[in-house]
């Protein structure tokens, strides 16, 4: 089980200094300079709608209803110089916390009015212009005690020095670089890799989440169209069956015996 990380070095007494939301922006208000770092965090946040859908299963069977996945938005924290400058990770998943704040949409993630509750994972599609991902960001997220960190570098990571995609574990107060791929998060209860889509318009390299086996979570599309398949094999099975029953019946017949009397 994640154990939930509680940085907020302001005693419990100071908390009424602090910026409310509605005093903060819900971001850095930067622009992001490529699709991908809206694209990428959003796949992900349509997965986990699947894999952990609001409904009445029971948690043990998948249900989930205790996270919320950020995409571009900020975290304000008391880790940092000033509690009214973000770090805004292209995309973050938080556990033990509710899907809607007060039934309401967040307009950013506030440590001091999340109980103090670090996201589980961060992660950083690294863009045209570098922007501390390797480094400062690496940091903040140590400090704030962001339990995995992934980096996703497809088409820069020459130019950086890294590999394509890099998954950092918080060990102690340090980050240390993983190996395999997919990496299963035991603490999340979720795998992370690289996986090639192919969508409506398009076949590209995404992010996905997979489970413990190794396997990719399916999209919805993808689930519908895997069942359709499923229902077709059958149907086929069956029409096959069906005429080897009747060729085994003819052949029968030419031999002088009645298919029926062997029932």
């Amino acid at each position: 089980m994640l154990e939930t990380q509680r940085l907020n070095p302001f005693a419990t007494e100071n908390q009424q200094h602090l910026p409310s939301s509605s005093e903060l922006l819900d971001s850095d208000d930067i622009p992001v300079d490529n699709e991908d770092q809206n694209w990428i965090p959003n796949v992900l946040l349509m997965l986990l709608k699947n894999i952990w859908v609001d409904s009445a299963r029971p948690r043990s069977e998948g249900n989930r209803t205790d996270w919320f996945f950020g995409v571009g938005m900020g975290i304000y924290h008391t880790t940092g110089k000033n509690v009214r400058v973000p770090v805004v990770p292209d995309g973050f998943l938080s556990l033990g916390v509710a899907r809607r704040k007060n039934n309401k949409s967040r307009r950013s993630y506030i440590l001091w009015e999340e109980n103090d509750i670090s996201p589980a994972l961060a992660l950083e599609v690294v863009s045209w212009t570098p922007g501390g991902e390797y480094d400062d960001k690496k940091l903040i997220y140590a400090n704030l005690g962001v339990l995995y960190y992934i980096i996703y570098n497809p088409e820069f990571w020459q130019r950086d020095g890294h590999q394509p995609l890099e998954i950092h574990k918080l060990i102690g107060s340090a980050y240390q670089l993983q190996s395999g791929e997919p990496f299963w998060m035991p603490e999340i209860g979720l795998g992370i890799g690289r996986s090639p889509e192919i969508f409506p318009d398009s076949q590209e390299e995404v992010l996905s989440w997979f489970d413990e086996s190794g396997d990719r979570y399916l999209r919805p599309e993808e689930q519908a169209a895997q069942a359709k398949d499923e229902v077709a094999k059958a149907k086929a099975e069956a029409a096959q069956s069906e005429r080897w029953s009747a060729a085994l019946a003819d052949k029968l017949k030419d031999l002088g015996i009645d298919p029926n009397s062997l029932k």
